[in-house]
């Protein structure tokens, strides 16, 4: 299958794109820049030049494929505070890509996320089977998920907020690493017993990969391995990786210690596989969340260049 990959040189894409190529598929990787050419190149992949904003190259590109695995997210606005234009370049890109695959029943995997359904008063964990009517993100998904009436075998895949490996430098766990560097103690809101999911960068990876190959038009899936780890337990792997103290802050001043991650800091997102694997047959198979933390790797600090 020759297979178009938004994101390919990102975090997950460069995991998607070895797990597609092993497995005997083409890849038309989108690239912004040189550097992103380069280790497509590197790797295997064709390169299509452009990026979110250019509408009509994603749908060029999407027609001259026989699938889609959309991963871009404009995460630099996000973390820049600007996630509504991050949001609102995601949905036109979903539908620039719908408009070339539509009635040709070629299959398109799109990204969303677990934590987008802890802010929806659900008991108990999420399952691929919960929906929310509108929202940020919540748009795109539902949109991908109703190109099953278009003729696209269309599935989302809900990511985990915590997707970890040694290919992991921008996610939230760099991210909380970097702020207990700078505060000086690892932190938790609360007691810490809010609870997040997490998967490995890796098994994230296969599961795109399945569900390009074979899930359902109109299919919901959850990139979850560790269904619910407390979030006292990461700040206290953080604080062990770094030779920190571990402490809780009152979750009424979680926004004056974690900024734009209070929110998620404080959420409480059980989420369940369950659905998923039967589906797919996919089997997560590598470290949790606390082992990969335990194996040093999140807290090497960069040699600095001589000279």
């Amino acid at each position: 299958m020759r297979v178009f990959v938004t994101g390919a040189s990102g975090h997950l894409g460069s995991a998607v794109v070895p797990e597609l190529l092993h497995a005997g598929h083409q890849v038309v990787g989108l690239a912004r820049s040189d550097t992103s050419a380069a280790a497509l190149t590197a790797a295997g992949a064709e390169v299509h030049r452009g990026d979110l904003d250019d509408l009509d190259g994603l749908a060029a590109a999407a027609a001259a494929a026989d699938g889609v695995i959309h991963l871009a997210f404009k995460h630099e606005a996000m973390f820049a505070g600007d996630f509504d234009s991050a949001v609102t370049a995601d949905l036109r890109a979903v539908e620039a890509l719908a408009d070339a695959l539509a009635g040709t029943g070629k299959p398109l995997v799109a990204t969303s996320g677990t934590m987008l359904l802890a802010f929806a008063g659900l008991q108990g964990a999420a399952t691929e089977a919960d929906v929310m009517d509108a929202g940020p993100r919540i748009d795109a998904e539902n949109a991908v998920v109703a190109l099953a009436e278009r003729g696209i075998r269309s599935s989302v895949v809900r990511l985990s907020p915590t997707v970890h490996s040694t290919l992991d430098h921008k996610g939230f766990i760099p991210t909380l690493i970097s702020l207990a560097r700078s505060k000086g103690v690892s932190a938790y809101a609360g007691d810490g017993a809010n609870r997040w999911p997490a998967v490995h960068t890796l098994d994230a990876a296969r599961l795109y990969r399945l569900a390009l190959e074979s899930a359902t038009a109109g299919s919901r899936l959850h990139g979850v391995d560790d269904q619910g780890v407390p979030f006292r337990e990461i700040a206290e792997a953080i604080g062990r990786g770094l030779n920190l103290p571990v402490a809780g802050i009152p979750a009424t001043g979680a926004d004056a210690h974690f900024g734009f991650l209070s929110g998620h800091v404080t959420a409480d997102n059980p989420s369940s596989n369950v659905l998923t694997r039967d589906i797919l047959g996919w089997k997560p198979v590598q470290p949790g969340l606390i082992e990969d933390l335990g194996q040093g790797h999140y807290f090497e600090v960069p040699a600095t260049p001589a000279g």
